[in-house]
């Protein structure tokens, strides 16, 4: 015969409550979602491009960075990626800086940044660590200065060459010194890779996937005016795109297919386009440094151009299938022209080379949705050449007018959900 066990009744029933108790709790609770609002992509600094260890001994270094989108808290991640040993931040602060192109903050903005709540962080080799949730007041397209001091220094350095903005580092631990007086200067960034914004749930970010023509080869340093920094604009300016970031996952000298300077494409998406947090589209702009440099030393035969085009498509395609398992859409960008080149040399074939990709990317289907650059910035009169307005003068770069030209073309209703 059964017996009644009225303990276990009681029990079942206080689990219940607790259990609607524990889901209002939740739904009560502000959920936390994290954009990227600033990012770049990280390798190994080229010999010309590292600091000597002895700078980065004992030493300070502060960097400024420009955001895209806002918010009210934000948390920065640093980056050991390259190293091959552990990296030990001794601390780490951010500030507003008083201009774009000096060391001197604002010390009411100065505020130190906590890693699970220790003022200080080591970073294990190959690795990246985000900082804790930090409440701090960020206008959309501002400037941050990131401060840390390393006790020794790392091995080998990560960086982004490419910042186009002045880094400062002085010895000592300085990191909330109003000014760095007698700093040394150095147009590169070190073991820094992004920033994120708490924002509501619809918010998002598109990163850019590309070579030095995203990086902003020729763009003005400090200025901030690569075709990013001008998509960026536009979205902050209009009220059904406030909520977007832009991320600027460039690479100077990158290719698709192949190491050079930085991990080829390829092997860099998991962390610069599939990591990175809110992600919802990537636009992807590589492709010149594979054509080019495939016949740079001296001609090649038809058959070994006609494999290389067939490669670049498919690396296309890996992309695409990639980003659409995380949900993300990819943007094609048609290949800019280079005839004129002094570094490459193109020439008939190569061109062929270009027009074939391009006419893969315009190809509906492929992409999700198409920018084409290649009608923005050529010639019409000479249409595998920059129009001289918009070259730099190395005719494979867009000058500062050329990459304005190409952020203005962009249609925002890429990006309108």
């Amino acid at each position: 015969m059964l017996r009644p066990q009225p303990a276990r009744s009681g029990i079942a029933a206080a689990l219940i409550v607790l259990a609607f108790s524990a889901v209002g709790v939740a739904q009560q609770a502000p959920h936390q979602f994290w954009v990227t609002t600033w990012g770049a992509s990280q390798q190994i600094p080229e010999p010309q491009n590292t600091l000597l260890a002895d700078y980065l001994r004992d030493s300070t270094l502060r960097q400024i960075v420009h955001v895209s989108m806002g918010g009210s808290e934000l948390r920065v991640h640093l980056s050991n990626v390259m190293g091959i040993v552990a990296l030990h931040f001794t601390s780490v602060h951010i500030a507003k800086p008083l201009a774009p192109d000096g060391s001197a903050i604002d010390p009411a903005t100065d505020h130190a940044l906590t890693f699970s709540g220790a003022l200080d962080v080591t970073i294990p080799p190959g690795a990246e660590y985000i900082s804790d949730p930090i409440a701090y007041a960020l206008k959309p397209l501002s400037d941050v200065a990131i401060s840390f001091h390393l006790d020794d220094p790392p091995v080998p350095e990560t960086g982004h060459p490419g910042s186009r903005s002045t880094s400062y580092y002085v010895h000592g631990d300085e990191v909330s010194m109003p000014v760095l007086d007698g700093a040394g200067k150095v147009d590169h960034w070190y073991q820094i890779a992004s920033i994120d914004v708490q924002a509501s749930p619809g918010a998002a970010s598109v990163v850019a996937l590309g070579d030095s023509i995203t990086d902003g080869h020729a763009t003005t340093t400090n200025g901030n005016d690569r075709w990013t920094d001008v998509l960026a604009q536009r979205l902050q300016q209009s009220p059904r795109t406030q909520d977007i970031g832009v991320s600027n996952q460039g690479i100077g000298g990158n290719h698709l297919l192949t190491d050079g300077l930085g991990p080829d494409a390829l092997a860099r998406l998991d962390r610069d386009v599939l990591a990175p947090a809110g992600v919802r589209w990537v636009v992807v702009f590589e492709g010149v440094n594979d054509l080019g440099a495939l016949s740079r030393r001296g001609d090649v035969a038809p058959s070994e151009h006609a494999a290389l085009v067939a490669r670049i498509e498919a690396a296309y395609e890996q992309i695409v299938s990639r980003a659409h398992a995380h949900g993300i859409r990819v943007i094609g960008a048609t290949i800019t022209p280079y005839s004129g080149s002094g570094y490459y040399h193109p020439g008939s074939a190569q061109e062929a080379d270009r027009e074939a990709v391009n006419a893969w990317i315009r190809t509906p289907g492929h992409f999700d949705d198409v920018i084409d650059f290649d009608r923005v910035v050529s010639d019409p009169e000479h249409p595998d050449r920059l129009l001289p307005a918009y070259d730099c003068g190395d005719h494979l770069h867009p000058s500062p007018a050329g990459y304005r030209a190409m952020g203005t073309a962009i249609p925002l209703s890429l990006f309108e959900r």
